[in-house]
């Protein structure tokens, strides 16, 4: 199992639907995806037609057994998508609440990587899809991933949220005693403006060892794709905004192989 987590601390950059257009593809090619929900507005939940404020059971369940996993719980919350091999443990909006119903309670860090521990023979890739505040929520994300992914909107207040998320990885990864290797991806890219440009520019100037080479643009589809409930590349595989996911994830591929192989060696 390969376990990625998108995260910023900025909302509207992209998160969810890189997730969702991630999973699809890795799903075209034969793997079997987890997406998890891990943000108490729900967008991923939503977006495969479940309503995070009346849905049964989700992610919150785990986080309701003093830091415990009870054995099997994590495959009984887990639910079908529209999407022939994209599986999703749905959020809830009772996630708000975790922050305060979990003062004192020890172990409240790694619930997720104990979670993912049940399932790690049942899924290839499991995609974690994040709120854009620290928290509870982000600190098991992070605990769990294998890699980081950070997208990051082509405008300039994008960019000062992306040194805030630089700085919390740092501090957890401090905390941890844990290094998190990360790939920043440039999203809602509008080469028909300057200031989207500029931006891009910059974010090649700053982070050149961890910027992705290429930029998400901005797509249509993938609103299309959100209100029918399915993967963008069901939709339509030939979209600019596929096309650019197919490429990142070929480079995600490529460079979480090597991470793999470095750790291994």
């Amino acid at each position: 199992m390969r376990i990625w987590a998108v995260a910023n601390q900025k909302g509207g950059v992209g998160k969810t639907t890189s997730v969702v257009t991630l999973a699809g593809l890795l799903a075209e090619r034969g793997k079997r995806v987890l997406v998890v929900d891990l943000d108490p507005h729900g967008s991923l939940t939503s977006w495969f037609g479940y309503d995070p404020d009346t849905i049964a059971v989700s992610v919150f369940n785990l986080f309701q057994h003093q830091g415990k996993v009870p054995d099997g719980l994590a495959a009984q919350l887990i639910t079908e998508t529209s999407c022939k091999g994209v599986s999703l443990l749905p959020a809830s909006t009772a996630l708000a609440t975790l922050e305060r119903r979990m003062v004192g309670v020890e172990g409240m860090g790694l619930i997720i990587s104990r979670a993912l521990a049940q399932l790690w023979d049942d899924f290839d890739y499991v995609i974690l899809d994040n709120t854009p505040s620290l928290g509870v929520l982000m600190v098991n994300a992070l605990a769990a991933a294998q890699h980081l992914i950070i997208p990051v909107q082509t405008e300039f207040l994008a960019i000062k949220g992306l040194e805030r998320m630089l700085h919390t990885l740092q501090m957890i990864m401090k905390s941890q005693k844990n290094e998190l290797a990360y790939t920043i991806v440039p999203t809602m890219f509008d080469r028909r403006t300057q200031a989207s440009t500029k931006s891009l520019n910059l974010l090649r100037k700053t982070y050149p060892d961890t910027l992705w080479r290429f930029a998400i643009p901005v797509d249509t589809k993938f609103r299309d794709a959100s209100q029918g409930g399915v993967v963008p590349s069901s939709l339509d595989s030939g979209t600019h905004g596929v096309r650019a996911y197919t490429h990142l994830l070929n480079d995600l591929l490529a460079r979480t192989g090597a991470d793999r192989e470095r750790k291994h060696g």
